[in-house]
């Protein structure tokens, strides 16, 4: 169905199933014609690409990826929404709704059994309330997907594409740009919702690959990023002492063998020194 981003239509199908808008579920349609398009273009899909899509709403985004993929899997966890889809996307034969809640299905079973022989991608307007964890769930557990496209908050964005060694940077860049590389693509108005949400939004890209340089122990690496940035406001050496309950000395001794100064902030380290940190914290008994 066209015309899904115009506003009569819109307030049309909603009222005749009944929907009314849910804040805990930060559901924000897309009114301005232009964006989905302009994501679908952006997601690295081609006629051999099946598509993962979070939150399908009443089908905008839904909509342009099915005319340039080859299968869509939208995820949908409000139920009341699935009417609303049989009418906007009912037209199209290479679309499966699922009613599921994206933080608990199984994706590495539905890649399996939905997409067989293609390549994937994410593409999603996702919710501000689960943008983290969504994001940290497809990245974590090292899915068979090539990039995530995902709009979010413009806040989330700048943070999530921020370079490493800046004051921007934070544990979330770092663990991003530790399974990806992070594109911020364009900027998109709050006034492109209905209803319109307070903060303005912003497309991003993640393309995803296979790091080759690694630590001895992913969990003691991620470990100590939070550590370092959980009270980054203090030097490297007071955090880590603080977070693993270290004598600053042993974590000077460890900041020396990896060739940082002690005075140095979590903000200014790269993958790299995380990754010789990590290491050194692996050979002492925590």
């Amino acid at each position: 169905m066209d015309n899904l981003t115009n506003i009569g239509t819109i307030k049309d199908i909603l009222s005749r199933h009944g929907f009314t808008f849910s804040k805990s579920l930060g559901q924000n349609f897309l009114i301005n014609p232009s964006v989905c398009p302009k994501m679908a273009q952006n997601a690295n899909i081609d006629d051999n690409t099946g598509v993962i899509e979070i939150g399908p709403g009443i089908g905008v985004l839904t909509n342009e990826l099915l005319k340039v993929s080859k299968k869509v899997v939208a995820i949908e966890l409000d139920k009341r929404l699935m009417p609303v889809l049989d009418e906007t996307l009912g037209e199209y034969d290479n679309l499966k709704i699922i009613n599921a809640d994206v933080l608990k299905i199984d994706l590495k079973n539905l890649i399996k059994e939905e997409f067989e022989g293609m390549n994937v991608v994410v593409c999603a307007n996702l919710p501000y309330y689960i943008t983290s964890p969504v994001i940290m769930r497809l990245l974590e557990e090292k899915l068979s997907i090539a990039s995530i496209t995902v709009m979010v908050q413009k806040e989330a964005a700048l943070r999530l594409c921020a370079d490493l060694g800046t004051r921007d940077s934070s544990a979330v860049t770092v663990a991003v740009n530790y399974y990806s590389n992070p594109i911020f693509l364009f900027n998109v108005s709050s006034g492109s919702f209905m209803p319109a949400p307070k903060v303005d939004s912003a497309v991003i890209r993640l393309d995803v690959f296979d790091r080759k340089q690694k630590p001895k122990d992913e969990k003691m690496f991620f470990k100590v990023v939070k550590g370092a940035f959980i009270q980054r406001r203090k030097t490297l050496s007071n955090s880590l002492s603080s977070y693993f309950k270290m004598d600053k000395s042993a974590v000077n001794d460890i900041l020396d063998k990896a060739s940082l100064d002690k005075t140095v902030r979590a903000e200014s380290l790269s993958i790299e020194d995380f990754i010789r940190i990590s290491d050194l914290m692996c050979s002492i008994d925590l």
